[in-house]
């Protein structure tokens, strides 16, 4: 099984009122799961972290329980998060380590997980679910 995560968060001040959004597709493309969810008063990069960490969730609902056999592809406009889970950058923030275990707990049972920088303009239904959760708690 494959699944596609396109994922994104933010912050309206920083921090400030915070939302996450993604959509999880199947290997033809198809959105199979979202998220868009409120988070409170956050930082965007919290809420980064936990757009990807809300849609693995999901992914997890989805691979009824065949984790092993499940490849999972992210795809963010946050270079941080990318380069952070990549290992490009070091985690330095409390905070962002805590969201970065919790990624990475739901990641060890997946097949195989990988992360990719993509521009804004190919998050667009994330981003969207982020600004809505957002509005909803403004």
């Amino acid at each position: 099984m494959h699944f596609t995560i396109h994922a994104d968060g933010g912050a309206r001040g920083n921090p400030g009122p915070a939302g996450a959004g993604a959509v999880v597709r199947d290997h033809l493309g198809n959105i199979v799961a979202s998220v868009s969810e409120y988070l409170g008063i956050r930082t965007n990069n919290y809420a980064e972290y936990e757009a990807v960490i809300l849609a693995l969730e999901k992914v997890h609902e989805l691979a009824k329980g065949d984790l092993a056999n499940t490849s999972v592809m992210v795809k963010m406009d946050s270079e941080l998060v990318v380069k952070q889970m990549t290992g490009v950058y070091k985690i330095k923030h409390p905070d962002m380590q805590a969201q970065a275990a919790r990624l990475k707990e739901l990641a060890a049972p997946l097949g195989l997980i990988s992360f990719a920088h993509v521009p804004r303009a190919q998050n667009s239904d994330a981003d969207a679910l982020a600004n809505e959760a957002m509005d909803r708690g403004a």
